[in-house]
């Protein structure tokens, strides 16, 4: 007979492989193994109970812990068909949640390919693109893909090659051929020292730059989040993203914009592409789309895409999941019957306006910005240069900052706040002021001009 381990620390060294973390930090310190959670508060095996300003640490836990419609939506649609296959095989839950994305998502994108998550959605994404230049003859030799710096679009083998962020890039396979990088938009601190408006340029002149080199008739995609996840919340100038979908027409190049972490309302409205104002030819999506609760992604694009693709010669054996697919479909419906979109917009004004009061003007904090309930402050030794801050200070203050009773997710020169959108104007307050109290409390340590 089986018998289930009394100590969660032991059993989870012993039996499992942990990603991201080197072998000797999870040895010495062990993993934070998490027992129970209600609403936004989580509690861990040491009996240890803190606010989780991460949403379950990848930004997916939009709706907290301990939700009970979700939990019956599961149960119901378990009992009724959990799961068809993939291909001729279809549901009807993965039917109904294709036409409500179709409904939610902007511009003209209304054909849906489920997928398990956002690797598998980068993956599917790529694929279509590829497909559709070959298959409607538009660019019959068609496989490059053009990616950004600092990107971060999965794991899996083409996702990770059109990745260059966290140290899943430094894996020792070869990438997949036909993938290269341009520069990337950031407005606080670029790796060139030029002002906002003239890095902009750049980035945009790299891309054209770009294309042209790898001979446009070969590009079949460009692929970018709308704000990117590295050093934290990375939003461009308006011009930006406009330029871009110029150049991708010009060319004929598929715009695919991965809101994998933007999608379901993080950002403060259903997905960023409204607030960049551009139509994406593929947009990827996951995380949120099941508030944590399930394993599901997908890819949505325009009717002209996916009709033009006679065989998509293309499979993930969970596609479409049943159970999944009815997640998805409480998810959207509990963010819009709540109104948690608009209120979590406008409680995020109210937040950040706080933290820039409360500790804004500190000699380690160089800027705070975010859209809706994804925010980042970002850390600096000299406001006046920009200077980036010894890591480990921004390590520390996260560590601080969990000791007083908060979960914050530190991202390279940054530290990322992403709160489930049903979380109160107290707990954000919270936040704020152990954050605040953890910045003042580690940064003395290190130097600063």
């Amino acid at each position: 007979m089986l018998k289930n381990s009394q100590d969660p620390t032991k059993t989870s060294l012993d039996h499992s492989i942990f990603p991201l973390v080197p072998r000797d930090v999870m040895q010495k310190n062990g993993p934070n193994v998490l027992m129970s959670g209600d609403g936004l508060m989580v509690t861990n095996q040491h009996g240890e109970t803190v606010l989780d300003m991460m949403s379950m640490t990848t930004r997916a836990g939009s709706l907290g812990y301990g939700n009970k419609e979700i939990a019956q939506a599961m149960y119901d649609q378990a009992l009724t068909m959990p799961y068809s296959g993939a291909g001729i095989n279809y549901n009807n839950a993965a039917a109904q949640l294709a036409k409500t994305l179709a409904e939610i998502t902007p511009g003209r994108l209304s054909k849906v390919a489920f997928t398990s998550g956002g690797s598998e959605a980068t993956e599917t994404a790529i694929k279509i693109a590829r497909h559709y230049q070959v298959q409607s003859g538009n660019k019959p030799a068609a496989y490059k893909v053009i990616s950004r710096w600092n990107a971060y679009h999965g794991a899996s083998m083409g996702a990770l090659s059109c990745t260059d962020w966290l140290s899943v890039r430094d894996d020792p396979a070869v990438r997949v051929p036909g993938h290269s990088f341009v520069a990337n938009p950031m407005c606080y601190r670029n790796p060139y020292g030029l002002d906002v408006e003239t890095y902009t340029d750049v980035c945009i002149a790299h891309l054209e730059r770009q294309i042209e080199l790898e001979d446009p008739t070969l590009v079949a995609a460009f692929i970018g989040e709308p704000f990117q996840q590295a050093n934290g919340v990375q939003i461009p100038l308006p011009r930006y993203w406009k330029t871009v979908r110029e150049i991708c027409n010009k060319y004929g190049i598929i715009m695919i914009v991965d809101e994998v972490i933007t999608g379901f309302g993080r950002t403060g409205t259903w997905f960023a592409s409204e607030q960049i104002d551009v139509e994406p030819d593929i947009l990827n999506m996951a995380k949120s789309m099941a508030a944590g609760y399930a394993p599901i992604g997908a890819v949505i694009t325009r009717p002209e895409i996916a009709d033009a693709i006679e065989h998509f010669r293309h499979v993930h054996t969970y596609s479409g999941h049943a159970v999944c697919c009815a997640v998805a479909a409480k998810v959207i419906e509990i963010v819009d019957r709540d109104g948690l979109i608009e209120r979590s917009a406008k409680l995020a004004k109210t937040w950040a306006a706080d933290m820039q009061a409360n500790f804004g003007d500190h000699p380690a904090v160089g800027d705070i910005r975010g859209r809706g309930f994804w925010q980042a402050v970002d850390f600096t030794s000299d406001r006046k240069t920009h200077a980036k801050p010894d890591p480990q200070m921004v390590l520390d203050i996260a560590e601080r900052a969990r000791a007083l009773g908060v979960i914050v997710g530190p991202i390279g020169t940054a530290i990322e706040l992403a709160p489930a959108l049903t979380a109160t104007a107290d707990q954000l307050a919270n936040c704020t002021h152990s954050l605040g109290q953890a910045i003042r409390d580690v940064a003395p340590k290190y130097k600063l001009v």
